[in-house]
């Protein structure tokens, strides 16, 4: 298991001096979480664009909805969409979403029409690489699925509990999954032919108490190679050698189930919570997918 682990954390982004990298590195004086959308029933799924805008969905309404992040201004991107519970931005310039309900993956273009890009599948949450290339958590069945750009799908991890935020290192070499039924996110090596390899349990979370599980939901990374997880607990977040600095306090008394930076530079986090969405300025500067080269 050591030689396993340390395989995967080879593949890690490492940043110099990446032990001194406290939660007050991300944190500034007087910024606390600000809400900005509410009164939905689950929200989740924060997705940004490409002007730092935020798209995110309510899950039990099959709502995917926009914010602008300079107004604020709400507005419906699409309806009745099968239970939409993660998006992301392709390389291509369209949105994608995994629909838990209607067990397919989507592509919305700019107007909100949608493209099935595959179905039968379970279909959690999702992340797209810059080949385009989707990689989606089916928590009933215990697996990660890859569907490549002409629908094809296989499985490529398998005999994780319940397998549900998903994340790529934009270099792609790394592929993280958070278990919420663990304590651990689970970190595996991209292949070159998108296939998965070396699972290993690289992110201990912190929990209520030792028999307790994380509840690891969404995750989303930065440019000094921090990841931040959606837990039972808050927002954790890790340096980039994986070990726990710190953890945000919750915005509200509800589960926070995602997280995403947007806005034009990138520096603000937003989390899905309950019925709402916060936000919050940080110090930190978020990645943007799609763009590998310019990383």
């Amino acid at each position: 298991m050591r030689l396993l682990i340390a395989a995967v954390l080879c593949c890690l982004p490492c940043v110099a001096f990446a032990q001194d990298m406290p939660l007050s590195d991300v944190l500034i004086d007087g910024q606390g979480w600000e809400l900005v959308a509410d009164g939905y029933k689950f929200t989740d799924g924060p997705a940004v664009d490409a002007e730092g805008n935020i798209y995110f969905t309510d899950v039990p309404g099959q709502l995917v909805l926009k914010i602008d992040h300079a107004t604020k201004q709400l507005s419906t991107f699409s309806e009745g969409q099968g239970g939409t519970s993660g998006l992301m931005f392709g390389p291509d310039g369209r949105l994608y979403g995994s629909q838990y309900f209607n067990r397919r993956i989507v592509a919305f273009d700019a107007k909100g029409n949608v493209e099935v890009i595959a179905d039968d599948l379970g279909a959690n949450d999702l992340v797209v690489a810059s080949n385009g290339n989707i990689y989606c958590t089916d928590t009933p069945g215990h697996q990660v699925w890859l569907v490549r750009p002409n629908g094809e799908k296989q499985v490529v991890a398998q005999d994780i509990a319940a397998p549900n935020g998903i994340i790529l290192w934009p270099k792609e070499g790394t592929l993280v999954v958070s278990d919420s039924a663990g304590k651990n996110l689970i970190a595996y090596r991209v292949e070159e032919d998108g296939t998965l390899s070396y699972g290993a349990p690289v992110y201990a979370c912190r929990v209520r108490h030792k028999d307790a599980p994380s509840k690891g939901d969404g995750m989303t990374v930065d440019s000094a190679g921090r990841l931040y997880v959606a837990t039972d607990l808050g927002l954790q977040m890790f340096d980039s050698t994986a070990r726990i600095s710190g953890v945000f306090s919750k915005p509200s008394g509800d589960f926070v189930a995602n997280v995403v930076f947007a806005g034009p530079k990138l520096d603000t986090l937003y989390v899905t919570s309950g019925g709402g969405i916060y936000r919050r300025l940080t110090q930190a500067t978020g990645l943007r997918y799609g763009k590998v080269d310019d990383q």
